[in-house]
């Protein structure tokens, strides 16, 4: 079988080449020898990427254009296994799923230091309501129990629906604990709908592309915070402008639709496996155990960095969407780069290489100013995003078919209410005097545990199918 670094080919006739695996709807080359004896290529294709395709558009065009026909040299960008057509197409689906999850998620973090000022709330009330959102998350986990017994296409389709409805609601809330009702309830809609888009984003893709798969996933979550990041420029038209940041959730109700259309049940669920075989013991108290040290620190960093960039360092609304964007985005790159390399070289050691000085470097954004803040907070957010992969590829892999959804509920719920103590103690600590970054200095310690533990007690699960690590399920067919 032919090929080249941009798809497998087969012969459909003289000098007429289709696809045989590969990324596209359509494809089509033709080679033809001219008058003067020179070799012309014409190639005509339909990427099956739906509502990313204009970002791959060049990219692509530039490949087919330069392509080697040995197909050594993949572009850059591709994944390290060669993707079929409705892989390609259900990763674009769950990448635009994740990111209305993403969105969801962002929305109160984001507007809860305005809506906190509009109604006369401290920061302490604030870190009351920002726990009681996170807390939440037990609603996410019937969701979790709904994809491994309906599967996990019909609960994202359900989840597309329901997350930006009750996100909407914020904009009616008439008090601050009204708000935080509304999305104590919508924040872990979103949540369920990013966990189940995991999970089948895991169990659809090659051994040696379901990290490189998250990391699509978390870079197109960042579209989505980004997007309610950029909402904040609203909450500069009055003391009520945060509203406007939840009536833009309605924006994502088309995707529901699309999911509704295009999206199938991925190939393991739909294989014959067990329905409820019960849980790894082990391995759901040393992934939990992960999650839980970690979000110590990453919940409220997060979260009380528009209040630091608010009240120590004097930021407007679009201070804080320009400096959130400008050193956030760079971290979709180290997404990238991570994953890949949890891929190609090893999960464990890019945890141990990069989790350390990301949070060393955040840490620091919260004592500095100036420019050494906006430097520390974008290479923290850089190194994080390397790291993110290799941690979260772990909480899909672990766990088998029939299991999955339910493992990654606890865990995920495990992770939030983790969070929510974190604000909790930021909070505190902060109504009491002590700084911003002392605070965090001291909830930093639990991401060092959780480094520890995931170097010393973690397996190595790259390049393993993942019945090779669940053995109880069935072996795929190809």
């Amino acid at each position: 079988m032919p090929r080249t670094d941009v798809c497998d080919e087969r012969a459909s006739g003289d000098n007429v080449f289709e696809q045989a695996i590969g990324p596209f709807s359509s494809y089509r080359r033709k080679v033809t020898t001219t008058a003067d004896g020179s070799i012309r290529e014409t190639t005509s294709y339909r990427l099956a990427v739906p509502w990313f395709g204009w970002v791959f558009a060049l990219p692509m065009r530039h490949a087919i254009r330069h392509r080697r026909s040995d197909g050594a040299s993949p572009p850059w960008w591709s994944p390290p296994d060669r993707l079929s057509e409705r892989q390609v197409r259900t990763l674009a689906l769950l990448a635009i799923a994740s990111s209305a999850a993403a969105f969801a998620n962002t929305l109160f973090t984001q507007t809860a230091n305005f809506a906190a000022d509009s109604f006369g709330v401290g920061d302490q009330g604030q870190g009351y309501g920002g726990a009681a959102v996170r807390i939440g998350v037990l609603i996410a986990l019937p969701f979790a129990l709904l994809a491994d017994r309906v599967g996990r296409r019909r609960t994202i389709i359900l989840l597309a629906w329901l997350t930006p409805l009750f996100c909407a609601l914020g904009a009616a809330a008439p008090s601050f604990p009204l708000l935080v009702a509304s999305q104590t309830v919508a924040r872990p809609l979103g949540i369920a709908m990013a966990m189940v888009a995991g999970v089948a984003a895991a169990e659809d893709m090659p051994r040696n592309s379901r990290a490189f798969a998250l990391s699509l996933l978390a870079m197109s979550s960042g579209l989505g915070a980004g997007i309610a990041v950029a909402s904040l420029r609203l909450a500069d038209l009055g003391d009520d402008g945060w509203r406007y940041s939840y009536l833009l959730s309605l924006m994502w109700l088309p995707i529901a639709v699309s999911l509704a259309r295009q999206l199938g049940e991925t190939r393991r669920f739909e294989t014959a496996h067990p329905i409820a075989p019960l849980l790894d013991r082990r391995r759901l108290a040393l992934i939990s155990t992960v999650a839980l040290a970690s979000n110590m620190f990453i919940a409220p960093a997060s979260f009380f960095q528009n209040r630091y960039l608010g009240d120590v360092r004097g930021y407007s609304g679009g201070g804080i969407a320009l400096f959130t964007l400008a050193t956030g985005t760079p971290a979709s790159i180290g997404l990238i780069v991570g994953g890949k390399l949890a891929d190609v070289i090893s999960r464990r050691k890019l945890i141990v290489w990069c989790s350390p000085f990301s949070t060393a470097c955040i840490m620091g954004a919260f004592f500095l100013g100036g420019p050494a803040m906006w430097a520390l907070a974008l290479i923290g957010g850089f190194t994080a995003g390397m790291a993110y992969p290799a941690f979260a590829v772990y909480r899909a892999e672990m766990f088998p078919t029939g299991n999955r959804g339910r493992a990654n509920g606890v865990i995920t719920a495990t992770a939030l209410l983790s969070g929510s103590l974190g604000i909790l103690l930021v909070g505190y600590a902060r109504d009491h005097g002590v700084s911003f970054g002392w605070a965090m200095a001291a909830v930093a310690t639990g991401q060092l545990l959780a480094v520890y533990v995931a170097y010393r007690y973690y397996p190595e699960t790259a390049h393993l199918e993942l019945e090779q690590l669940n053995p109880g399920d069935p072996i795929l067919e190809t």
